[in-house]
């Protein structure tokens, strides 16, 4: 038998206020919350659908004391579904999101964005249907 990447853990000073960003950029919704903890989630998960099949893991922010430091070793990467890339941009750095430089030089295919605390993720290629005659990401 095989483990299941059942959770992400994310350290932080605010977990409300970090789920409420990350809620608000996944779609996802609040499945537990206790002293220091808030998981968020797009679906509940039960101990027996997760040993039956790998399913989509809950992000968990725990409240800690230290402060980020340096670049994130393990980030997440997001795509949007509805939009074009450069639209959702927009939209997530109106939620809070920052414009972030981790060394990845000019001319990508990807944005790197940080979250209200500080941490790096990506938003990759729109996977929104494209018109014909549209490049992908674009609009």
């Amino acid at each position: 038998m095989a483990s299941r990447f059942t959770e992400l853990a994310v350290d932080c000073h605010d977990p409300e206020r970090l789920a409420a960003f990350w809620c608000a950029v996944l779609g996802f919704d609040v499945l537990d919350r206790r002293e220091g903890l808030v998981e968020i989630g797009s679906w509940e998960p039960t101990a027996e659908e997760v040993r039956a099949r790998q399913m989509p893991p809950t992000v968990a922010f725990l409240r800690v004391p230290e402060d980020k430091a340096g670049k994130n070793r393990l980030h997440l990467d997001v795509s949007p579904i509805d939009s074009t890339t450069e639209a959702e941009v927009t939209r997530l750095l109106g939620l809070g999101a920052t414009r972030a430089d981790v060394g990845q030089g000019d001319g990508r295919s990807w944005v790197v964005l940080a979250d209200p605390e500080g941490n790096e993720f990506c938003v990759l290629r729109s996977l929104a249907p494209q018109s014909p005659g549209t490049a992908q990401g674009q609009a």
